[in-house]
């Protein structure tokens, strides 16, 4: 386990494929550490007034991409939670910032939880490029989160609380709560 971030006031940065719980682990640990809550998706949305799967159709995936990649390298934010899109990853200038500016953590889950989470992909904003199904994406996309990755949070059959409760010590404020 790495002791990058141990400080108080950094950020603590989620990333993970689509499904993985971000956004939900987020809100919760950003309770739980009493920090904000930022949900990047919700900023790309805002920023362009289309939904993601919108911005998708309407740009291409690469441009949905240079996109996500503006908006999240951006981002200015202390003792805040933030929430990732799954293809942050594709964007080097955003992850430089976040290992800037905060702890990056990597919520992994296995190819098959992640199928199981998933819905439909394309309404969910998941970017495939032309004949790409979920596998090939999750094999694309692991060494890139295991690389920007300062710690990783193996999900596999935990709860939220379970996930929530492990982050918060791996980043070294954890304390002892009943409210998750």
């Amino acid at each position: 386990m790495s002791n990058q971030g141990k400080s108080e006031g950094r950020n603590v940065i989620l990333i993970g494929m689509p499904g993985a719980g971000k956004s939900t682990v987020g809100v919760v640990l950003a309770k739980r550490l009493g920090y904000a809550f930022l949900d990047a998706d919700l900023l790309i949305q805002d920023r362009e007034g289309k939904l993601l799967h919108e911005i998708i159709a309407d740009k291409g995936v690469e441009g949905f991409w240079r996109i996500e990649e503006e908006v999240n390298a951006a981002v200015e934010a202390r003792r805040t939670v933030i929430a990732t899109g799954g293809s942050v990853i594709y964007g080097v200038r955003a992850m430089e910032h976040y290992r800037r500016i905060g702890t990056i953590v990597y919520l992994k889950l296995s190819l098959q939880e992640t199928a199981g989470r998933l819905g439909d992909l394309e309404e969910r904003g998941v970017t495939l490029r032309h004949g790409q199904d979920l596998a090939g994406l999750y094999a694309e996309r692991i060494p890139m989160y295991e690389r920007y990755a300062d710690l990783t949070m193996d999900c596999e059959g935990l709860s939220i609380r379970e996930i929530v409760t492990a982050v918060a010590q791996m980043v070294g404020m954890g304390r002892e709560s009943s409210e998750i």
